[in-house]
């Protein structure tokens, strides 16, 4: 009676449901969809989503059955670039869907997110330190302090939709200083 009595004001005051919660926290699974980050709409990307070699694009996975959008925690944060295919290497290329590659967006060195996008490097960059990675090679640092490549996050497509294939190919996580 006491849990159904908590549940009860939870939903009263607006707030989700413990189970959402932690669903919102759960790392990517497989076969979860993207939705871009701040789209109110949680529409699933499609690679047409993502700008042919442009700037990366940034999302939330999202579980297809129940709509939780994973952004409980930062570390879910996955950002998205479209690359030509035949320029990955073959380790990427086995984790791309149409070229679409997908990483965490949590720089390995301190923890900053990678926002900047070095259009004619074609490398993305963690604005705090400087670490540069190449992500048409596994996001491997090329320059900088961070001490690890950029995990990644495999993708497949279906129904012409960008699913997670498998969860992220290494820990999302940082140095403490």
């Amino acid at each position: 009676m006491k849990a159904g009595i908590g549940l009860g004001i939870q939903l009263s005051l607006g707030q989700e449901s413990p189970g959402q919660e932690e669903g919102a926290s759960q790392r990517p699974k497989e076969g979860d969809l993207l939705v871009r980050v701040g789209d109110s709409t949680v529409t699933p990307l499609t690679p047409a989503d993502i700008p042919v070699r442009g700037k990366q694009t940034m999302a939330w996975p999202m579980d297809p059955t129940d709509k939780t959008v994973r952004n409980g925690s930062r570390l879910n944060r996955v950002l998205l670039l479209r690359l030509d295919p035949e320029k990955l290497s073959p380790e990427t290329k086995s984790r791309a869907a149409d070229g679409v590659v997908a990483y965490t967006a949590i720089c390995t060195h301190t923890g900053c997110e990678v926002t900047e996008w070095v259009a004619d490097e074609q490398l993305l960059v963690c604005p705090c330190h400087e670490s540069r990675f190449e992500p048409k090679d596994a996001a491997r640092v090329v320059d900088g302090p961070a001490p690890r490549m950029l995990p990644a996050l495999p993708l497949k497509l279906t129904n012409g939709t960008l699913v997670v294939a498998k969860p992220f190919t290494g820990p999302v996580a940082f140095e403490v200083q």
